[in-house]
Protein backbone atom coordinates (compact mmCIF):
# COMPACT_ATOMS: atom_id res chain seq x y z
CA UNK A 1 0.00 0.00 0.00
CA UNK A 2 2.98 2.42 0.90
CA UNK A 3 4.97 1.50 -1.99
CA UNK A 4 1.87 1.93 -4.46
CA UNK A 5 1.31 5.53 -2.71
CA UNK A 6 4.86 6.59 -3.79
CA UNK A 7 4.73 5.31 -7.18
CA UNK A 8 1.76 7.73 -7.40
CA UNK A 9 3.38 10.86 -6.10
CA UNK A 10 6.22 10.14 -8.40
CA UNK A 11 3.53 9.99 -10.80
CA UNK A 12 2.10 13.37 -9.82
CA UNK A 13 5.49 15.26 -9.16
CA UNK A 14 6.36 13.94 -13.29
CA UNK A 15 3.36 14.94 -14.21
CA UNK A 16 3.89 18.86 -12.82
CA UNK A 17 7.54 18.88 -14.19
CA UNK A 18 6.73 18.21 -17.44
CA UNK A 19 3.91 21.42 -17.54
CA UNK A 20 6.82 23.35 -16.11
CA UNK A 21 9.32 22.03 -18.70
CA UNK A 22 8.05 22.43 -22.24
CA UNK A 23 10.79 20.42 -23.90
CA UNK A 24 9.03 17.06 -21.99
CA UNK A 25 6.14 17.86 -23.27
CA UNK A 26 4.27 16.78 -26.56
CA UNK A 27 3.68 20.10 -28.83
CA UNK A 28 -0.03 19.90 -30.16
CA UNK A 29 -0.83 21.47 -33.81
CA UNK A 30 -2.61 24.30 -33.08
CA UNK A 31 -1.47 25.08 -29.73
CA UNK A 32 1.87 25.21 -29.60
CA UNK A 33 2.36 25.93 -33.44
CA UNK A 34 -0.12 25.95 -36.22
CA UNK A 35 0.60 24.02 -39.84
CA UNK A 36 0.62 26.41 -43.19
CA UNK A 37 -2.73 25.89 -45.26
CA UNK A 38 -0.59 25.69 -48.22
CA UNK A 39 3.02 24.54 -47.60
CA UNK A 40 5.73 26.75 -49.22
CA UNK A 41 8.55 26.16 -51.12
CA UNK A 42 12.03 25.88 -49.94
CA UNK A 43 15.47 25.30 -50.98
CA UNK A 44 16.44 21.29 -52.13
CA UNK A 45 18.87 19.86 -49.99
CA UNK A 46 19.24 18.47 -46.48
CA UNK A 47 18.89 21.79 -44.34
CA UNK A 48 15.61 22.81 -42.46
CA UNK A 49 14.63 26.89 -43.16
CA UNK A 50 13.88 28.77 -40.63
CA UNK A 51 12.08 31.70 -41.66
CA UNK A 52 11.96 35.04 -38.67
CA UNK A 53 9.08 37.30 -40.21
CA UNK A 54 9.47 39.96 -38.15
CA UNK A 55 8.76 43.99 -38.45
CA UNK A 56 11.68 46.78 -37.01
CA UNK A 57 8.35 48.91 -35.83
CA UNK A 58 7.12 45.75 -33.78
CA UNK A 59 8.18 45.91 -29.66
CA UNK A 60 8.42 42.52 -29.51
CA UNK A 61 9.81 41.36 -32.15
CA UNK A 62 12.57 43.94 -30.47
CA UNK A 63 12.24 41.90 -26.90
CA UNK A 64 13.31 38.55 -28.90
CA UNK A 65 16.03 39.59 -30.29
CA UNK A 66 18.36 38.82 -27.84
CA UNK A 67 16.99 35.60 -27.15
CA UNK A 68 17.03 34.62 -30.91
CA UNK A 69 20.74 36.09 -31.52
CA UNK A 70 21.28 33.03 -28.74
CA UNK A 71 19.86 30.77 -30.46
CA UNK A 72 21.42 31.27 -33.91
CA UNK A 73 24.52 31.03 -32.07
CA UNK A 74 24.20 27.17 -30.99
CA UNK A 75 21.93 26.52 -33.66
CA UNK A 76 22.76 23.15 -35.49
CA UNK A 77 24.67 23.75 -39.31
CA UNK A 78 21.64 21.42 -40.53
CA UNK A 79 19.37 24.67 -40.26
CA UNK A 80 19.48 27.79 -42.93
CA UNK A 81 17.66 31.23 -41.37
CA UNK A 82 16.53 34.71 -42.48
CA UNK A 83 15.25 37.44 -41.44
CA UNK A 84 12.45 38.02 -43.36
CA UNK A 85 10.51 41.44 -42.92
CA UNK A 86 6.46 41.21 -42.59
CA UNK A 87 4.05 43.80 -43.67
CA UNK A 88 0.64 43.84 -43.27
CA UNK A 89 -0.40 47.36 -44.66
CA UNK A 90 1.11 49.90 -46.72
CA UNK A 91 3.18 51.48 -43.71
CA UNK A 92 5.27 48.35 -42.74
CA UNK A 93 6.44 48.60 -46.17
CA UNK A 94 9.18 51.00 -45.91
CA UNK A 95 10.76 49.40 -43.04
CA UNK A 96 10.68 46.12 -45.13
CA UNK A 97 12.37 48.75 -47.99
CA UNK A 98 15.14 49.28 -45.02
CA UNK A 99 15.83 45.53 -44.20
CA UNK A 100 16.11 44.82 -47.69
CA UNK A 101 18.46 48.06 -48.70
CA UNK A 102 20.50 47.03 -45.62
CA UNK A 103 20.66 43.27 -46.81
CA UNK A 104 21.87 44.53 -50.35
CA UNK A 105 24.80 46.47 -49.25
CA UNK A 106 25.90 43.44 -46.88
CA UNK A 107 25.52 45.45 -43.90
CA UNK A 108 22.93 43.16 -41.71
CA UNK A 109 25.40 42.35 -39.04
CA UNK A 110 26.35 45.73 -38.74
CA UNK A 111 22.97 47.41 -38.54
CA UNK A 112 20.14 45.01 -38.08
CA UNK A 113 20.31 44.95 -34.33
CA UNK A 114 21.18 49.11 -34.27
CA UNK A 115 18.22 49.82 -35.88
CA UNK A 116 15.86 48.10 -33.28
CA UNK A 117 17.49 49.91 -30.57
CA UNK A 118 17.42 53.54 -32.27
CA UNK A 119 13.97 52.76 -32.57
CA UNK A 120 12.58 51.25 -29.30
CA UNK A 121 15.62 52.29 -26.82
CA UNK A 122 16.89 55.34 -27.91
CA UNK A 123 14.19 56.60 -30.33
CA UNK A 124 16.59 57.81 -32.58
CA UNK A 125 14.15 56.75 -35.55
CA UNK A 126 10.45 56.96 -36.02
CA UNK A 127 8.25 54.33 -38.05
CA UNK A 128 5.43 56.92 -38.65
CA UNK A 129 8.02 59.50 -39.59
CA UNK A 130 10.55 57.40 -41.87
CA UNK A 131 7.31 57.03 -43.87
CA UNK A 132 7.18 60.38 -44.85
CA UNK A 133 10.66 60.84 -44.99
CA UNK A 134 13.28 58.70 -44.70
CA UNK A 135 16.03 60.70 -44.91
CA UNK A 136 16.79 60.51 -40.70
CA UNK A 137 17.28 57.06 -41.48
CA UNK A 138 20.04 57.77 -44.73
CA UNK A 139 21.68 60.11 -41.79
CA UNK A 140 21.73 57.32 -38.88
CA UNK A 141 23.29 54.79 -41.60
CA UNK A 142 25.80 57.42 -42.19
CA UNK A 143 26.59 57.38 -38.08
CA UNK A 144 26.93 53.94 -38.08
CA UNK A 145 30.49 54.25 -40.28
CA UNK A 146 28.76 53.36 -43.52
CA UNK A 147 28.69 55.34 -47.20
CA UNK A 148 25.73 57.26 -46.90
CA UNK A 149 25.29 57.58 -50.69
CA UNK A 150 25.76 53.79 -50.88
CA UNK A 151 22.73 52.81 -48.55
CA UNK A 152 20.22 55.43 -50.69
CA UNK A 153 21.45 54.38 -53.76
CA UNK A 154 20.58 50.66 -52.47
CA UNK A 155 17.18 51.91 -50.72
CA UNK A 156 16.25 53.01 -54.17
CA UNK A 157 17.47 50.38 -56.43
CA UNK A 158 15.01 48.10 -58.75
CA UNK A 159 15.88 45.20 -57.00
CA UNK A 160 15.24 46.66 -53.34
CA UNK A 161 12.07 47.97 -54.36
CA UNK A 162 10.59 44.90 -56.03
CA UNK A 163 11.29 43.25 -52.46
CA UNK A 164 9.42 45.56 -51.22
CA UNK A 165 6.31 46.01 -53.41
CA UNK A 166 5.75 42.39 -53.16
CA UNK A 167 6.15 41.98 -48.92
CA UNK A 168 2.87 42.12 -48.72
CA UNK A 169 1.32 39.78 -50.40
CA UNK A 170 4.50 37.65 -49.20
CA UNK A 171 3.44 37.99 -45.69
CA UNK A 172 -0.05 36.61 -46.90
CA UNK A 173 1.14 33.59 -48.63
CA UNK A 174 2.81 32.63 -45.26
CA UNK A 175 -0.51 32.91 -43.19
CA UNK A 176 1.69 35.30 -41.11
CA UNK A 177 -1.01 37.41 -38.65
CA UNK A 178 1.28 39.14 -35.86
CA UNK A 179 4.98 39.35 -35.60
CA UNK A 180 7.71 37.79 -34.49
CA UNK A 181 7.16 34.87 -36.23
CA UNK A 182 9.12 31.78 -37.50
CA UNK A 183 8.56 29.77 -40.32
CA UNK A 184 10.04 25.96 -39.89
CA UNK A 185 10.57 24.17 -43.02
CA UNK A 186 8.08 26.58 -45.04
CA UNK A 187 4.78 24.38 -43.34
CA UNK A 188 4.99 24.97 -39.66
CA UNK A 189 4.45 27.73 -37.71
CA UNK A 190 4.98 28.84 -34.40
CA UNK A 191 5.23 32.11 -32.17
CA UNK A 192 6.30 33.38 -28.60
CA UNK A 193 2.35 34.31 -28.46
CA UNK A 194 1.15 30.86 -28.84
CA UNK A 195 3.12 29.90 -25.48
CA UNK A 196 1.51 31.14 -22.09
CA UNK A 197 2.51 33.62 -20.24
CA UNK A 198 5.83 33.09 -18.31
CA UNK A 199 4.90 32.00 -14.24
CA UNK A 200 7.83 34.05 -13.24
CA UNK A 201 6.21 37.09 -14.93
CA UNK A 202 9.27 37.49 -16.64
CA UNK A 203 8.65 38.41 -20.15
CA UNK A 204 11.79 38.29 -21.77
CA UNK A 205 12.51 34.67 -21.02
CA UNK A 206 11.92 33.01 -24.48
CA UNK A 207 13.81 29.85 -23.34
CA UNK A 208 10.28 27.39 -23.45
CA UNK A 209 9.39 28.98 -27.52
CA UNK A 210 12.71 28.11 -28.54
CA UNK A 211 12.84 24.45 -26.93
CA UNK A 212 9.24 24.64 -29.31
CA UNK A 213 11.26 25.86 -32.07
CA UNK A 214 14.04 23.09 -31.69
CA UNK A 215 10.84 20.34 -31.58
CA UNK A 216 9.24 21.50 -34.62
CA UNK A 217 12.56 21.12 -36.37
CA UNK A 218 13.32 17.88 -35.59
CA UNK A 219 9.48 16.62 -36.25
CA UNK A 220 10.35 18.84 -39.73
CA UNK A 221 13.66 17.02 -39.77
CA UNK A 222 12.00 13.27 -39.37
CA UNK A 223 9.23 14.07 -41.71
CA UNK A 224 12.13 14.34 -44.01
CA UNK A 225 13.76 11.21 -43.15
CA UNK A 226 16.55 13.25 -41.79
CA UNK A 227 18.58 12.63 -38.46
Amino acid sequence: MLLNLRHQLCLVVFFFFCIANPSLSQITAGKEYTTLSTPQPTAPGKQIEVLEFFWYGCPHCYHLQPALAEWLKTKRTDIVFHHQPAAFQDSWVQLAQTYYAIESIKATDKLHLPLFEAIHKSKTLNPQELVRDPKSLFDWVATKGLDRKKFVDAYSSFSVLSHAKRTIDFTSRYDITGTPTLVIDGRYLTSPSMLPPNPNGASDDYKPFFKVVDQVINMAKKNHGLK
